[in-house]
């Protein structure tokens, strides 16, 4: 927004320079992105009569005249302005004068006719020409006025950005109400005085539509729109960035800048009967103001008339009827309307206008009936006419509400972390226009005035305090911080798990709890899932009983768009259906699975791809449990989806926490898969709480002592480990399987497995018949409870 600083000094005028000024504005979040002069410098012009005006002697285009500068004798003057005329007042540089650019004015010679200075045109101080000659000045301009001083050019044209929270400062009053409370200084508005009704006529108003809770409207008639904006006002709205159009529409534009409330008038002959506020009809048809025709929805509010659209409300007015020179009855709108029945209206069309800028963000609701007065008064003083009454419809209970706020020093305090005077904070909101009230010592309630949509909760209040009060006054301190040490709690976070199973390779799935019921089926048979009164598609139309209904599709997805080599993991819910007779038996179990297919890894120079296995894909689920410090069992599954031979389900404390392996071949040729690997787990139990131990590091040697057993293919290889380790007692650090052999040597039935056992004391070395008492002890056990002997080397 564009504004004059004359024009604000007008209204407040604190004893600070340009400069200053444009720092208090950015620093109240009001950021000035330019202080441009109103004119480039120059010196040497003043007001000037032409007295004379005679042809020159030698040259058809060129005048020699005599000119009243206010001082001496009048100056001879030679001039081509096709313009300049006995009696006019224009700007002349005197001689000695420097013209923007640095242009000097010297006593000379047109051919050969003596010429003591020059008459300007517009152009020639900087200004906008907008006829081809000299700037024809007022006829009461004082003849010798300095033309800076009496045309205001020491001006400077401030841009303010303005922030959306912000719509109260689109205007003087708004800008110089900020200028006063961080200067403490009153804000002096012109006098707005009512213009009386003279006559009866007025509109009967109708208001249909909940977007419009104020709406006044006046008749004027015998209005002059021929007369002449006055140049003061030409001036103020030129240096706002609004060019000058015809008097009626510059006083509305001019209310609009000084007030910040749009105003309309309507040419009153051309409205038929009644004015309505009301909602378009879908498809109804308005051409603007700019010529543009546009079709109306539903969604956007219209000022009509009993026969048509005359106006988009609160964006821009219609063509048919918009006032013309030849217009003597108006009837001129204020009007409340509601932000949100305004905002993306005009985005829509194609249009930004200044009324639609202000609505969107919202205007004073308490304005309008000012603006009326306002508006009128300047019409009476510049363009005449008889003024009827005042028609106001109101619907109060859609006006928006001020709701107190309460406010104490403590949260204050708090907030910004340094104190501010109870008395700075109750004057520095009362000049905000806030309505404070003191309740106790440091404790107000807080009224926001209508203009402020941004203040609803007492942060919004406590932030105003501190940039009336300055940031820079903001003082630099360390926080206090009273810091309470939780107790530490040792568990495997949801984030842990994440980061493992992302380090493995795989990536987050995250998908419906809903599922395929044919799926469903095949994975569980025995499973009778819980069908969705109405379901998103067909494909996800039941409630899932595992993470595999979720998963699976998103694999195939993946393979059928050419991604060879698919790595998923989710942390989600399935239904446990099992023992559940009614939807209030059904149970949400939170889950965590895998899901791999193609390759164990992505193809590289280093050497070709090798297909996943078992052992591949469990040294993966071992990975995750091991980073939640959990050492499971494995026993082979029965699940009736997954391969027989390649499958396990996965114990801790000899309790199934879930399972891993490959699906059925089968399933998979029915799902058209190749081998896919699945895995699921309980998600609670791999994310309980453990304790940390720490067992110190012996310092003295281990022993190693490797054993080779025979022993039965039907037991399984964890069993014997368990057995191992609580056999081998203290001095047993640690038990593996290195080494697994069938075929000649061994018997049909049995297999031969290798274990390396390492034994260590923590504080001394041991001895041999220590080692061979436990390794004897060992054997004696394996051979009593499984009948293994070792095997001949």
């Amino acid at each position: 927004m564009k504004i004059s600083e004359n024009w604000l000094r007008a209204w407040v005028n604190p004893a600070i320079d340009s400069g200053t000024l444009s720092d208090q504005l950015t620093m109240l979040g009001l950021e000035v992105d330019e202080m441009a002069p109103a004119a480039k410098p120059f010196s040497g012009v003043v007001v000037g009569e032409v007295l004379t005006v005679e042809q020159h002697p030698d040259a058809d285009r060129l005048r020699v005249t005599t000119v009243n500068i206010g001082s001496g004798e009048p100056l001879q003057i030679v001039c081509g302005a096709p313009n300049v005329r006995a009696g006019m007042k224009a700007p002349v540089a005197t001689i000695g004068a420097v013209l923007p650019g640095d242009f000097k004015i010297k006593k000379g010679k047109l051919r050969g006719v003596e010429s003591q200075g020059m008459l300007c045109g517009a152009s020639e101080i900087d200004l906008e020409d907008k006829i081809d000659g000299l700037l024809e000045l007022p006829a009461d301009a004082p003849v010798g006025a300095d033309i800076r001083e009496y045309l205001e050019l020491d001006d400077h044209v401030i841009d303010i950005s303005i922030t959306p929270n912000r719509g109260d400062c689109f205007s003087i009053r708004g800008v110089a109400r900020e200028i006063g409370v961080i200067n403490q200084l009153p804000v002096t508005a012109p006098e707005i005085k009512e213009v009386a009704a003279v006559i009866a006529d007025q509109k009967n108003v109708i208001v249909d539509s909940g977007g419009c809770p104020r709406y006044l409207g006046r008749v004027i008639k015998n209005v002059n729109t021929k007369a002449p904006t006055p140049a003061w006002m030409e001036r103020a709205l030129a240096r706002s960035g609004i060019r000058q159009h015809s008097i009626l529409v510059d006083i509305t534009n001019y209310v609009l800048i000084e007030l910040g409330q749009p105003l309309h008038a309507f040419d009153g002959g051309k409205v038929e009967g009644a004015v309505h506020v009301r909602q378009a009809a879908a498809g109804e048809k308005l051409v603007l103001l700019n010529e543009q025709e546009v079709e109306l929805q539903e969604d956007v509010m219209v000022i009509a008339d009993d026969a048509k659209a005359l106006a988009i409300a609160g964006i821009m007015g219609g063509l048919s009827s918009s006032v013309t020179d030849e217009t003597a009855e108006i009837f001129l709108e204020s009007a409340f309307f509601a932000p949100l029945h305004i905002a993306g209206r005009a985005r829509r069309f194609g249009l930004h206008t200044d009324a639609s800028q202000r609505y969107e963000r919202g205007v004073d609701f308490e304005l309008p009936m000012a603006a009326m007065h306002r508006a009128s008064q300047l019409i009476a003083e510049l363009a005449g006419g008889e003024f009827g009454p005042i028609t106001a419809v109101e619907q109060a209970a859609l006006l928006p509400k001020r709701e107190a706020i309460a406010l104490n020093q403590a949260q204050v305090d708090q907030l910004l972390g340094y104190a501010v005077e109870p008395a700075f904070i109750s004057d520095a909101l009362s000049r905000l226009g806030c309505a404070v009230t003191v309740q106790a010592e440091g404790e107000w309630t807080v009224v926001p005035p209508s203009h402020r949509y941004d203040m609803a909760i007492y942060q919004d209040l406590i932030e105003e305090v501190a940039r009336i009060h300055g940031y820079d006054n903001i003082q630099i301190s360390l926080p206090v911080m009273d810091v309470k040490l939780a107790k530490y709690a040792d568990q495997f976070e949801l984030a842990q798990l994440r980061q493992t199973a992302v380090t493995l390779g795989y990536q987050e799935a995250i998908s419906f709890s809903f599922a395929d019921a044919k799926l469903e089926k095949q994975l569980n048979p025995q499973v009778q899932p819980l069908a969705l009164a109405n379901p998103i598609s067909s494909d996800l139309a039941v409630m899932r009983s595992t993470l595999l209904s979720s998963l699976i599709p998103c694999v195939q997805y993946n393979l059928n768009r050419q991604q060879s080599r698919v790595r998923f993991f989710e942390l989600g819910l399935r239904f446990d259906y099992q023992d559940a007779s009614s939807i209030h038996d059904l149970k949400q179990v939170p889950a965590f699975a895998l899901i791999a297919a193609g390759p164990r890894t992505a193809e590289s120079w280093h050497g070709k791809p090798a297909e996943m296995d078992f052992f591949d894909f469990k040294g993966d689920v071992e990975e995750i449990l091991a980073a939640a410090r959990l050492k499971a069992e494995y026993v082979r599954s029965e699940r009736a989806w997954l391969h027989p031979g390649q499958s396990a389900e996965i114990l801790l404390n000899g309790q199934s926490i879930g399972y891993l392996g490959r699906l059925h071949p089968s399933l998979e040729a029915e799902l058209d898969l190749s081998a896919t690997w699945v895995a699921e787990l309980d998600q609670q139990a791999i994310l309980q709480t453990y304790v940390s131990n720490f067992t110190e590091l012996s310092r003295f040697p281990s022993v190693r002592r490797d054993i080779a057993l025979l022993i039965s293919d039907k037991i399984n290889v964890s069993e014997i480990q368990q057995l191992i380790e609580k056999t081998g007692g203290e001095l047993l650090d640690s038990a593996w399987l290195f080494d697994v052999y069938t075929g000649q040597g061994v018997e049909e039935g049995k297999r031969s497995l290798a274990f390396a056992l390492l034994w260590q004391h923590p504080s001394r070395t041991l001895e041999d018949a220590e080692i061979k008492s436990g390794m004897d002890n060992i054997l004696q056990v394996l051979e009593n409870t499984y009948q293994a002997t070792l095997r001949a080397s």
